[in-house]
Formats: C-alpha cells, sequence, structure tokens
C-alpha cells in the first residue's frame, strides 16, 4: 500500500519524476503474487491506481540503488537488520512507531491512515 500510496501524493505535488519509488518484502511468503485484494480494494476506496504490482522481496541492489529505504514495523526493522547492513540514515521507519498490520488485524483503514501519515512526512522531507 506505500508505494502506491506515496506515488500518489508525488504526482499530486507534480513531483513524479524526482522520486523512485517500489515497494519489498522481507519475507519470501507472497513473493510473485499481486497486490492482496483488501489491500487493493481499500486503495481503490480512496482513488489511488494500484495496478502492476508484484510481491519481490528486498536486495542488496535496493540498499545500492534507493537513497530510502522505509519499514513499517519493528518485526521488518530486525529482518532488515539481518539483510542489509546497518545505516539508521538510510533504513528508517516509516513512523515512530509500528503502522497497523492489516495482515493481522484485518484493518486496512487504519494501516491506510498510517501510512498515509508516514508518506506525507516523507515528501514533506523533500519539499
Amino acid at each position: 500500500m506505500g508505494k502506491f500510496i506515496l506515488e500518489d501524493l508525488v504526482r499530486k505535488a507534480g513531483r513524479s519524476s524526482e522520486f523512485e519509488i517500489d515497494s519489498a518484502a522481507v519475507s519470501r511468503e507472497e513473493l510473485g503474487n499481486p497486490l492482496y485484494p483488501p489491500a487493493r480494494r481499500e486503495l481503490q476506496k480512496h482513488g489511488i491506481p494500484c495496478e502492476g504490482h508484484r510481491a519481490r522481496q528486498v536486495t542488496m541492489e535496493d540498499y545500492r540503488r534507493f537513497d530510502r529505504i522505509y519499514y513499517m514495523d519493528g518485526s521488518n526493522a530486525r529482518y532488515l537488520s539481518r539483510m542489509l547492513p546497518k545505516d539508521p540514515e538510510k533504513i528508517r521507519p516509516l513512523l515512530q512507531r509500528d503502522v497497523a498490520d492489516p495482515w493481522y488485524t484485518g484493518d486496512f483503514a487504519a494501516a491506510y491512515e498510517d501510512i498515509v501519515e508516514g508518506c506525507r512526512k516523507i515528501l514533506e522531507e523533500f519539499l
């Protein structure tokens, strides 16, 4: 959801050409799968396009390629610390608290609100 929300905010700000946005998981569970249907429905409720995504796992190439890598919760932080160099300037939490995880709660609206909050902060950082 974060990829599509941030892309939407960046597009609305007229800054799409300045950003390269992607999404990658820390686990291999969903590799190759499209966006989870309840997540897609939540994004569509807000008019956010979300086509063409296939789940993939984060790699060292992502670390080298992107200026920032944001994670959603403490569990993601622990996995990333095993997969990538420790680099708090580059690898950061989306929020100063865990994003509500709809995989466990089923509450995609709460996750959406948390992710919007974090993505707005990302955009403000670059304005």
